[in-house]
This record gives C-alpha cells, sequence and structure tokens, in this order.
C-alpha cells in the first residue's frame, strides 16, 4: 500500500485556524467589542453607499446591483438563523447585524440622493 502523508500543516494554517477564537478573545472587552462593531458598521455603510453611488451613474447596471444586493443582503438573514442557535459568544451574530443594517442603510441614503 501506498499511502500519502497528510500535508503538513504551516505557519499561515496555524494561525488563521484561530482567528476566530483569538477574535472573540480580544473583543470580550466591552469597548473593543463597541470598536469592531461600529468599524463593520461604517465599513458596510461605505461598500452600500458606493454601489448606489456607481451603479447610478452607469444606468444600464441597475438590475444586477440590485439582484446582487438582494441576494447579499437575504444571504446574511439566511446566515443568522445558524449563528443564534450556536452557544457561547455572539459576536459572529452581532457581526452579521452590523454589516447588514450598514450594507442597507448606505443603499438607502444613496437611493434618496438618487430621487
Amino acid at each position: 500500500m501506498n499511502s500519502v502523508p497528510p500535508p503538513q500543516r504551516t505557519r499561515l494554517q496555524s494561525s488563521l485556524g484561530g482567528a476566530w477564537p483569538r477574535l472573540e478573545r480580544w473583543a470580550a472587552n466591552p469597548w473593543r467589542r463597541l470598536s469592531l462593531l461600529l468599524i463593520v458598521l461604517l465599513g458596510a455603510f461605505v461598500i452600500g453607499n458606493a454601489i448606489g453611488t456607481l451603479t447610478g451613474a452607469r444606468a444600464f447596471l441597475d438590475p444586477v446591483a440590485a439582484l446582487l444586493c438582494v441576494l447579499l443582503i437575504e444571504a446574511a438573514i439566511r446566515l443568522r438563523g445558524p449563528l443564534r442557535r450556536r452557544p457561547g459568544d455572539r459576536l459572529g451574530l452581532q457581526l452579521v447585524d452590523m454589516a447588514r443594517l450598514g450594507f442597507s442603510y448606505g443603499l438607502l441614503l444613496e437611493g434618496f440622493k438618487l430621487l
């Protein structure tokens, strides 16, 4: 039998494999958690605003961009269910909610600007 040895575990795999638990430990401090949530909220707002601006300037991309935005928000809503049922820290759920809220608000504000 010619068995293949398992792939070697690299330093990058070790580092990225423990990234989420490290982030949860780092965000245990309420101020750090708040700052992380605010960064995600504002980053998603900027992305939503940029999508609205770019597709508003180039009118032929509106249906495709609207479909992609709806799919992205729907995926975030569907991801929310398993995150709510998971025990432990709710950081993932809060990050998804902040991203969804910021993205939706950025799109909505840009839509009002284009009226």
